[in-house]
């Protein structure tokens, strides 16, 4: 009985945060434009996008001191478990859109989406297809991954489930829902993912009261009726599974060492089953989901240099040799890069 209600609790994640309220005036200074979409699966959602801030380079100048935003370049933002990405838009949006555009996006059941059970990535992947399919139909053809917790599982399980764009056929998906797009679907250039459990039971575990034993005993049985309530199992997406096949994707693994929701052994078993190359960080005295807020500027330079990095690579794969180069390059120099002012609400 205990666990059955914790397991719905689980999947009925609070829409907004008590606290969300009193960052209206600091989401209104960061301006935007309120945006609508669809998840792969026909759920509403919502988000919000920020255009890049091209007047300044601002920190990770030590990928290249004169960057520039491109404007077919974007970094998808995601949230936690419970509550809208308007307090990670808030935190990381001004460092984000230094290197590019910007969308935060509402999972389904959190903030301005559609309501829905809350997965803990297993259904939230097709909220990152649809964004990503809304981001290709405006001409955006790179994306890097950037979530905290939930976000950061999402993340990873997408990449892996939806494929990193790069060879169109590999990453088709013949069970995916018929809601496709027509536009080339984003190249995802990267993943930075803070504060990410490597097994789902463990951020519940720790979020209930008792002996150990019993509290992760809870915590597994929870997942297993969750599983029965949902029809699928939430445990077949989480990180400690996927990021094994992440293969060659840059990825930045961040945690907190004073991370009591997922601790930091929890944090290096992920780390170990993580793909050669993977970049780490443990930010000394960072709570959960709090890196930035105890690094400050080094969060700053460091998620922004990694981000560089990642969409240089990515250009350098994508770009054209011969005469194609030669076309692309004209092509260019005729365009400023995608509008991505269609069909986007402008915020009051």
């Amino acid at each position: 009985m205990i666990a059955g209600r914790i397991a719905r609790r689980m999947l009925d994640a609070p829409r907004t945060r008590p606290e969300e309220a009193a960052l209206k005036p600091a989401l209104d200074r960061l301006g935007g434009e309120v945006v609508r979409l669809v998840s792969r699966d026909g759920v509403r959602l919502a988000g919000r996008w920020l255009d890049a801030d091209r007047d300044a380079a601002g920190p990770g100048a030590g990928s290249g001191a004169g960057w520039k935003p491109d404007p077919r370049e974007a970094i998808l933002l995601l949230h936690g478990y419970s509550g809208s990405v308007t307090p990670d838009l808030v935190e990381y949006g001004p460092t984000l859109r230094r290197t590019a555009g910007v969308l935060g996006l509402d999972f389904r059941g959190h903030g301005g989406s559609d309501a829905s059970l809350t997965t803990f990535g297993l259904r939230e992947v097709d909220d990152v297809g649809g964004a990503l399919a809304w981001l290709g139909e405006r001409g955006i053809r790179r994306v890097a991954l950037v979530g905290t917790s939930m976000g950061g599982i999402t993340a990873i399980a997408a990449a892996v489930i939806l494929g990193d764009g790069g060879l169109a056929s590999a990453d088709s998906d013949a069970d995916a829902p018929k809601l496709t797009s027509p536009a080339p679907r984003p190249q995802i250039a990267g993943i930075v993912a803070e504060a990410v459990t490597a097994e789902l039971p463990t951020v519940v575990a720790n979020r209930l009261r008792g002996p150990t034993f019993l509290r992760h005993a809870l915590a597994r049985r929870a997942f297993t009726i969750a599983a029965q309530l949902v029809g699928e199992d939430l445990r077949s997406t989480e990180p400690v599974r996927l990021v094994g096949l992440l293969e060659d994707l840059p990825l930045l693994l961040i945690h907190g060492d004073a991370d009591t929701t997922v601790p930091p052994p929890e944090a290096r078993r992920l780390i170990a089953a993580a793909p050669e190359g993977t970049e780490t960080w443990m930010v000394p005295g960072a709570a959960h989901a709090a890196g930035r807020r105890a690094a400050g500027d080094a969060w700053d330079e460091r998620v922004s240099a990694f981000l560089r990095r990642a969409f240089e690579t990515a250009r350098d794969r994508d770009a054209p040799v011969g005469i194609l180069a030669s076309a692309a390059t004209g092509a260019s120099d005729e365009s400023d890069g995608p509008s991505l002012r269609a069909e986007a609400d402008h915020p009051a």
